[in-house]
């Protein structure tokens, strides 16, 4: 009896890791985006708003992320049943000039954040570690630079696309339990939270670029094509509309918890304080001494992950996006291929090594991807329209009413925070 009991127990362990192996395999394109999406930029945006205002901006981040699953959905829908991604069919439908300028606009976007990302990665990681150093001044930042930077070449170059999404599995999971940990820790009061669902706009002077920064760094319109290029990848058929449903949400809804739980933890120590978070070094030398060090050394660790997450795909997208383009498969033994990942890579190193912050380069590639961002929906739009592609699946009456109010929100958003850049700059 204990033998067929034990061997029963065995059976269903085996069952559940299978049945846990299928649902992450069956939501890799959605952790692809939580990755991409919530990388340091995003981390520092979310900290600099909860120790502002506390609470008050969760409102933006919400309609947001709704507005970003009927998005996802939108695109990843129009893939599965055309069996085109949606550069490809912009290049088909609007003519080069149109695909052109939005593959450009991600190729300099990637960029910039590739030196952005793994300056921000190098420069908490020495910051958290100068108390493990007799010189007291951290680690160095070209040899941690050059050490990450190498490890994830060798990865991608070694690899295939189904093992770059485990590796952001696990990356995306360590992200969101260092996050939620951490907020957990210093919550704050589930009031201020609750509160913060009304919409109230602050009446700094920058109140109006903050909030489009919290909206532009979960509604970029370089997502969506990315979305449409991942789904693509997965090799979905009519058969998996209902698990590209569920990965939109669960994409959506961990953006939308990674995204509060970062928010939290600064409204619960650094607002009631009064301080204020410029950059990310900001956070470990502000939330230290307020949260702990073991409170912040798991919240090190969730920006680390977050900053790695969000570096492989910018690694990747330049050569997933070119074979999409002209028509390839996807292949890193391509010389091209392995060059450019080597390029972006290499980009790490550009702050480590020469210093400074590429702050007109950061606010110029924000300017094009607000630009970009209505375009991509709008283009979109009328493709999900036409008959012809998408036949007894084209977009209903109530599709297009909740698309049409997106694209009008985010035409007002690029607006505004064109302005307010402009007026920054």
């Amino acid at each position: 009896m204990d033998y067929y009991t034990t061997h029963l127990k065995l059976l269903n362990r085996r069952n559940m890791k299978k049945k846990l192996f299928i649902f992450l395999s069956s939501i890799g394109p959605g952790l692809f985006l939580v990755g991409y999406n919530i990388g340091t930029g995003s981390v520092t945006t979310m900290a600099s708003a909860g120790a502002s205002h506390g609470m008050m901006l969760t409102w933006a981040v919400l309609i947001s992320c709704i507005f970003t699953y009927f998005l996802i959905v939108a695109f990843g829908r129009f893939t599965i049943v055309t069996g085109k991604t949606a550069l490809e069919s912009y290049k088909e439908h609007f003519g080069k000039g149109i695909s052109i300028f939005v593959l450009v606009t991600i190729v300099f976007t990637e960029m910039v954040s590739s030196i952005g990302v793994m300056s921000i990665v190098t420069d908490v990681i020495k910051e958290w570690s100068r108390p493990l150093t007799s010189s007291g001044d951290g680690f160095n930042t070209i040899i941690l630079a050059l050490l990450l930077g190498s490890v994830m070449v060798y990865t991608l170059l070694n690899g295939q696309y189904s093992f770059i999404e485990k590796i952001l599995t696990l990356f995306v999971t360590l992200m969101g339990l260092s996050f939620i940990l951490t907020s957990f820790m210093v919550i704050p009061d589930a009031s201020a939270i609750i509160s913060g669902l009304i919409p109230n706009i602050p009446h700094e002077a920058n109140a109006a670029l903050i909030v489009t920064g919290m909206i532009g760094t979960t509604m970029g319109g370089v997502l969506y094509v990315v979305r449409s290029v991942t789904v693509k990848q997965k090799n979905w058929t009519l058969a998996d509309l209902k698990y590209e449903k569920r990965d939109a949400f669960i994409s959506s809804g961990l953006m939308f918890v990674l995204s509060i739980a970062v928010m939290a933890s600064a409204a619960g120590t650094l607002f009631p304080k009064g301080l204020h978070i410029e950059n990310a070094i900001d956070m470990i030398r502000l939330l230290e001494p307020l949260a702990g060090r073991f409170a912040i050394s798991i919240f090190v660790a969730g920006i680390v992950c977050a900053g790695l997450s969000s570096l492989y795909p910018h690694y990747i997208l330049v050569p997933l996006l070119l074979a999409d383009y002209n028509h390839e498969k996807l292949d890193f033994k391509k010389w091209r291929n392995r060059l450019i990942v080597i390029f972006y890579a290499s980009l790490g190193l550009v702050v480590p090594i020469f210093g400074g912050r590429p702050v007109l380069i950061m606010i110029a590639s924000q300017a094009f991807t607000l630009v970009v961002t209505p375009i991509v929906i709008i283009l979109m739009l009328i493709l999900i329209n036409k008959a012809s592609l998408m036949g007894e699946y084209k977009a209903s009456k109530g599709l297009n009413i909740i698309l049409g109010i997106i694209f009008v929100f985010s035409l007002i958003m690029s607006g505004i925070g064109a302005v307010a850049l402009v007026g920054l700059f």
